[in-house]
């Protein structure tokens, strides 16, 4: 089954988004030349996160997707040979945009589309005024270098989330992501905050026997502090790789899928599951 190098990309971001577009694909084309074979763009990854406020001109910053952006990445993942996952802004109709995540494979074929479900509404993190929730459901991709999933940001809160991706079959499960501080909860929370996001994901990666990868964006954008931190987490939790808190980076990580079936046989979570039992996780609240 094959042991994937992957990378996830790290990086602060330029107002302007050719900027951005040319500096991550450096970045993709560095993590090639170093034996990456899927990459993975923070979310967001050709703007600033624009989220902190609300504006009606920021919608022209979407495009279609698939589009002029995903061509570019058919592109190159053909030219180097390695998967890319990345994640932008999309305009599916005017009035109606998503934030989106796609999966090229390694021959430069488009696999498919996700659209982010789980959409949050918090200062500094206005994005119900941006997006429309998901509708493609929840999905896994086969690549020439396994079968992963996608889910952004928000979603990683949700252990329902990470379930049904993995039900899907994924072996990987990739988060771009756009998270950080805010300058009067860091010095209280912060901490805690930060342990919260990375432990919730761990118990993603152990309950689903499956690698989770997390990949976050650093710098100051107005009053949100990035904190960076990207990581990987093998089935069993462990952070097997971690990014700088503020600097910008290329994460790599060896992944061994074989490991991973012999592990998902002796901790056969998925056999054991009382799917009698569960209709409940559909109410809103309580029976």
């Amino acid at each position: 089954r094959g042991m994937p190098k992957i990378a996830l990309i790290q990086l602060s971001v330029d107002a302007r988004p050719s900027v951005n577009k040319e500096k991550t694909e450096s970045a993709i084309r560095e993590a090639a030349a170093n034996g990456a074979q899927i990459v993975c763009t923070q979310e967001l990854f050709t703007t600033e996160y624009f989220c902190r406020t609300e504006e009606c001109d920021l919608f022209d910053l979407a495009e279609p997707v698939p589009g002029e952006l995903t061509e570019a990445h058919r592109k190159l993942a053909a030219e180097l040979g390695v998967v890319i996952v990345a994640s932008g802004f999309e305009k599916r109709a005017t009035g109606l945009y998503h934030n989106t995540a796609w999966v090229v494979d390694a021959d430069g074929s488009f696999l498919g589309m996700y659209r982010k479900m789980h959409i949050p509404q918090d200062p500094g993190f206005e994005e119900k005024f941006y997006f429309t929730p998901g509708d493609l459901g929840y999905k896994a991709f086969d690549t020439k270098f396994g079968r992963i999933g996608v889910l952004i940001c928000w979603d990683q809160w949700y252990p329902e989330a990470a379930r049904l991706t993995a039900m899907q079959g994924a072996e990987i499960i990739f988060y771009p992501t756009a998270i950080g501080w805010l300058p009067e909860e860091k010095p209280l929370l912060g901490e805690q905050q930060h342990c919260a996001w990375e432990t919730v994901q761990r118990g993603h990666a152990v309950a689903n026997g499956c690698y989770v990868c997390a990949v976050n964006r650093v710098g100051t954008e107005g009053e949100s502090e990035f904190w960076g931190q990207s990581f990987v987490a093998d089935y069993y939790g462990q952070i097997v790789a971690k990014a700088p808190v503020s600097d910008e980076a290329i994460l790599y990580a060896d992944l061994d899928l074989d490991a991973l079936e012999d592990h998902r046989r002796i901790w056969p979570f998925f056999r054991d599951r009382r799917i009698d039992s569960y209709g409940g996780i559909t109410e809103r609240w309580g029976r």
